[in-house]
């Protein structure tokens, strides 16, 4: 939401919220659309969107799913998922793999993910509810940020060391996998919602790990592999379809409870992916 240098432009003043939504086309004046078509479009917070030609809007295949599942394990939060663990951090068969937010849409996504490529994962979620849920989802062990430092949670959950850290928190999450990376550990770094709105500066007190444990640390953009997105999509449906991908939702109702939703999602107010429903 700040006007700074980003991979995508602020929100303007006056104009409608940006961000993804399923629709069903009503009217259409262009070949490739038909009246009845299912469509995943960026055309922001709104009941109707009137959507050009040029902008991006993907027709739906027919793969049997419900239709939110475009907007979790389908879609961006599952590409996030899928292409952060698999090709950002590199991770492999047998390596254990570190996950913050791990109740999250994302988070979530990327146990299950683990778990079926043949790795150790432990999450970490707040709550008694979020971590019996990802453990629920297979993870070995999840802790619970809300009851004590990570740190050493971490420590007792992994005493062996973590090859892969998924972040979608920073701060103190970032700083437990410095403190725990084993040699040549990878990070894929998706977010750090613990510093979105307030702008403190991150402690990491074992940042200095980075050089014996040569570490490596890259942020991404799901974007960044369009190019692999077929593939992407033939597997995860493969796994929904067959039950092995499994997806909470928490839904609003309404457009004006929009914002609500969208706040919530900086206070834990959701388990798996935060949708509205109109």
């Amino acid at each position: 939401m700040n006007d700074a240098k980003s991979y995508v432009p602020p929100f303007a003043l006056g104009e409608p919220m940006q961000g993804g939504a399923v629709g069903e086309v009503i009217e259409s004046r262009n070949p490739g659309f038909a009246v009845g078509d299912k469509v995943l479009h960026f055309g922001g917070w709104r009941d109707e969107a009137a959507i050009d030609a040029d902008a991006m809007v993907q027709k739906l295949p027919a793969l049997g799913v419900p239709d939110e599942a475009w907007l979790h394990n389908l879609g961006l939060t599952g590409g996030t998922a899928y292409f952060g663990l698999l090709r950002t951090a590199e991770a492999k068969p047998g390596d254990i793999v570190f996950v913050s937010a791990a109740a999250g849409a994302v988070g979530s996504a990327v146990v299950q993910i683990a778990k079926l490529k043949g790795m150790t994962v432990i999450g970490s979620a707040g709550g008694a509810d979020k971590v019996a849920f990802v453990k629920a989802l297979g993870a070995d062990a999840c802790i619970d940020y809300k009851a004590g430092p990570v740190l050493p949670q971490l420590m007792q959950a992994a005493p062996h060391g973590i090859d892969v850290y998924f972040d979608n928190v920073g701060g103190e999450h970032l700083d437990a996998a410095f403190a725990t990376a084993r040699q040549w550990a990878r990070f894929a770094i998706c977010g750090m919602i613990d510093s979105y709105n307030d702008g403190k500066p991150q402690e990491l007190k074992y940042l200095i790990r980075t050089i014996p444990a040569r570490i490596t640390m890259r942020g991404f953009i799901y974007t960044d592999f369009m190019a692999e997105f077929p593939a992407f999509i033939q597997e995860m449906a493969g796994w929904i379809a067959s039950g092995k991908v499994k997806a909470r939702t928490t839904v609003r109702e309404g457009l004006d409870s929009t914002l609500d939703a969208f706040l919530g999602l900086f206070e834990g107010a959701n388990t798996g992916k935060m949708l509205v429903k109109l």
